[in-house]
């Protein structure tokens, strides 16, 4: 049977995690009529995972099903392909093992896209519960924690101007991702040590150029659970290289290919005008103050990022043999 709605939940080592997101997915308020699905997607954990799953499917007593899936390529970007492949509706609501939704969340996911049909994907709002308060100084650069507060109203976006939603929270409908977002993308999630993600941005670039509708909902409310080791100093200049590096590769596919050869050069220079003029302004200020740091390395890592992407595409090529 076609179900209504399916919330998916991508986790890696989420033993710990998990349990609470779960647990306000089982307060959901206004389903009652609904006939819908969580999938859990476990992303190769090393930990507990897959138990704590099964214990929950032992001792489960409500109407809607809870699925366990297992995904071993690694990389939030085939977790999230494995959730569309399996989902048993055409409404897809993704959720982090750190986003705890709000009572009615879940209704209010399926009513707006039930009446905005050409909505391909729908980002919630997000705001951050942090583990302890941000410092004022990082608060411009908060919104890369995966935060979306974008106001009370719906909108769309404008991904030139606004850049695309993260995943964490996102309503996708099945066919826009289907058709559209290739099995083996260019960007496949942080994997490892490495930082570098926008495999969420890729999706929906891919979604978004082929004519879907991209909406910020307010309505679809999301707390997003920030340990204090994210604004630490080392891990926000390492996100801001990540947001960097991914650069160049969103920045073609968002334009037509006939557009990208002079492109390429015209970003390139105007991103080495940009780093040169902030390094003069501010290089002596990049040890003591943070936002700076974090400011002058995406600068960087964006300047760099053309050649950063062709090496790893050559890496990635010669890798094949070698395995």
């Amino acid at each position: 049977m076609s179900l209504d709605l399916t919330v998916a939940i991508p986790t890696y080592n989420g033993e710990s995690r998990l349990p609470k997101v779960i647990e306000h997915l089982q307060n959901q308020q206004g389903i009652e009529n609904l006939n819908w699905e969580i999938l859990v997607v476990d992303n190769n954990s090393k930990d507990a995972t897959a138990q704590l799953v099964h214990n929950y499917q032992a001792n489960w007593n409500h109407p809607y099903l809870l699925k366990y899936l297992s995904e071993i390529q690694q990389g939030a970007a085939f977790a999230r392909a494995k959730a569309i492949q399996e989902a048993q509706s055409e409404i897809i609501c993704f959720l982090d093992d750190d986003n705890l939704p709000a009572q009615n969340w879940v209704i209010e996911a399926y009513k707006f896209a039930i009446n905005n049909p050409q909505a391909g994907a729908i980002a919630s709002r997000i705001s951050g519960k942090f583990e302890v308060n941000p410092p004022e100084n990082i608060k411009p650069i908060i919104f890369y924690l995966a935060i979306t507060e974008r106001g009370e109203y719906p909108h769309l976006f404008q991904p030139r101007k606004q850049g695309f939603p993260p995943t964490a929270g996102l309503v996708v409908r099945r066919q826009a991702w289907q058709d559209n977002v290739p099995k083996k993308p260019f960007f496949v999630g942080r994997v490892g040590s490495s930082m570098l993600g926008s495999e969420d941005a890729e999706a929906l670039c891919y979604i978004q150029k082929a004519g879907w509708e991209i909406w910020y909902n307010p309505a679809m409310k999301i707390e997003h659970l920030i340990p204090t080791s994210r604004l630490e100093r080392n891990y926000l200049i390492s996100l801001m290289q990540a947001v960097g590096l991914a650069c160049h590769h969103l920045r073609m596919l968002i334009l037509p290919t006939w557009q990208r050869p002079l492109a390429f050069f015209a970003y390139l220079i105007n991103d080495l005008r940009k780093f040169t003029l902030y390094y003069v302004r501010y290089h002596n200020l990049i040890n003591s103050d943070i936002l700076i740091a974090c400011e002058m390395e995406r600068l960087r890592s964006r300047m760099i990022s053309p050649f950063y992407l062709e090496t790893l595409k050559i890496r990635r090529f010669f890798q094949k043999f070698i395995t």
